[in-house]
C-alpha cells in the first residue's frame, strides 16, 4: 500500500497542473484561437508567483500567501496572453508564429529579470502551504490518505475548475457562444455574437488558467523556480488533442499522461520497475515516446474546432 500511496500522491502533483493548463488551451481553442503559447504562459505565471512568494514571505505565510500568489500568477497570465490576443485577433497574424514567439520571449525574459533582480537564475521560496491532514476527511480509508493528507488546496481548486468547465460548456449560453465562435464565426456573428470580444474573453480565461497552472506545477515539487516548466505546456496540448477538446475526456487524458509521467519520475521507488534494470534514460524519455505513439494513433480522430487557428474576417462570408 505504501507504493500505491506514493504513486497516487505523485500522480496528483502532475495531474492537477496538466489538467488546468489543458483546460486553459480548451477555452482558447474552443473560441477559434490556436493557443500554442501555453508553455510561455506557464513560465510567466510560475515566475510571477515565485517572485511574489520570495518577497512576501516576511509578511505572509501559509494558505493566505498561496491564495494571493495564485491571484498574481493568474493576473500575469492574463496580461501575457493579451499579447497573443493583440497579434491573433487585432492584427490577424499567424497564430502559431505569434505563440511560438511568445514562448521564446517568456523563457528568455524570466531568466533575464531573475538574474537582474536576485542575482541568480533561480528564484527561491519557502513551501509553507502543505496541509498535513484535513479534519474528518483525512480519516477516510484510502481516499483520505490520497486526497486529504499532505495535500494542497491547489488540488481541490483543480477539481473545481474541471467541474465548472464541464458545466460552462454543457449548460451555459457563454459556453455555447464560445463553441460557435470556434466552429463557424460568421454564423455566430450573424446571430449577434461579438466574435472578437468572445475570443478575447476566452484568451483571458486561458491566460488566467495557464498562469495558475504554472504556479500549481512548481508549488508541490520544488522550492525554487529556474525559468523552465520542462515542456509541460506542450504536454498539455497533447492532452487537449487526446481529449478531443471535450472537458470530460480531458480529465481522463490528463490522468493517463500524469501516470506515465509518474512512472518516469518515480520508477526507482516502485519495486517492479526498478527491478527491471532498464536505463534511466529510457524512463526519462518514456513520456515523450508514449505521447508520440498516442498522438500518432489518435491523430485521425482528433478533430478540433473548425475555425481554430483562422483569423476572423468580419467581411468574409
Amino acid at each position: 500500500m505504501d507504493v500505491f500511496y506514493y504513486v497516487a500522491n505523485m500522480c496528483l502533483c502532475f495531474f492537477i497542473p496538466l489538467l488546468v493548463v489543458a483546460i486553459a488551451g480548451l477555452f482558447s481553442e474552443k473560441s477559434g484561437v490556436l493557443n500554442m503559447c501555453l508553455e510561455g504562459i506557464m513560465i510567466m505565471g510560475a515566475f510571477a508567483g515565485a517572485m511574489f512568494m520570495h518577497y512576501m514571505e516576511p509578511y505572509l505565510s501559509g494558505q493566505l500567501l498561496l491564495i494571493c500568489t495564485m491571484l498574481v500568477s493568474m493576473l500575469v497570465g492574463v496580461l501575457f496572453t493579451q499579447l497573443h490576443a493583440f497579434a491573433a485577433i487585432k492584427l490577424k497574424a499567424d497564430q502559431s508564429i505569434s505563440a511560438m514567439a511568445l514562448n521564446s520571449f517568456a523563457a528568455a525574459f524570466v531568466i533575464f529579470v531573475a538574474r537582474s533582480v536576485t542575482g541568480s537564475q533561480h528564484v527561491a521560496f519557502t513551501n509553507t502551504f502543505r496541509i498535513e491532514k484535513v479534519p474528518v476527511l483525512g480519516d477516510i480509508p484510502v481516499l483520505g490518505k490520497v486526497l486529504f493528507q499532505s495535500a494542497y488546496i491547489t488540488t481541490y481548486i483543480g477539481f473545481a475548475i474541471i467541474a465548472v468547465t464541464i458545466f460552462v460548456f454543457a449548460k451555459t449560453r457563454f459556453g455555447m457562444r464560445l463553441s460557435a465562435c470556434g466552429e463557424n464565426p460568421q454564423a455566430a456573428d450573424s446571430l449577434g455574437i461579438n466574435v472578437y470580444r468572445t475570443r478575447n474573453i476566452a484568451l483571458m480565461i486561458s491566460g488566467a488558467l495557464g498562469g495558475l497552472g504554472g504556479l500549481i506545477y512548481i508549488v508541490p515539487t520544488v522550492t525554487s523556480f529556474g525559468g523552465d516548466v520542462y515542456g509541460y505546456g506542450f504536454l498539455a496540448m497533447s492532452v487537449l488533442m487526446l481529449g478531443q477538446w471535450k472537458p470530460v475526456r480531458l480529465l481522463f487524458a490528463a490522468l493517463l499522461f500524469s501516470l506515465i509521467k509518474t512512472i518516469a519520475s518515480g520508477y526507482m521507488s516502485i519495486p517492479f520497475l526498478s527491478g527491471l534494470g532498464l536505463s534511466d534514460n529510457f524512463y526519462k524519455s518514456l513520456p515523450y515516446i508514449i505521447t508520440l505513439v498516442i498522438l500518432a494513433v489518435s491523430s485521425n480522430k482528433a478533430i478540433g474546432p473548425k475555425a481554430c487557428g483562422q483569423p476572423y474576417d468580419k467581411g468574409r462570408r
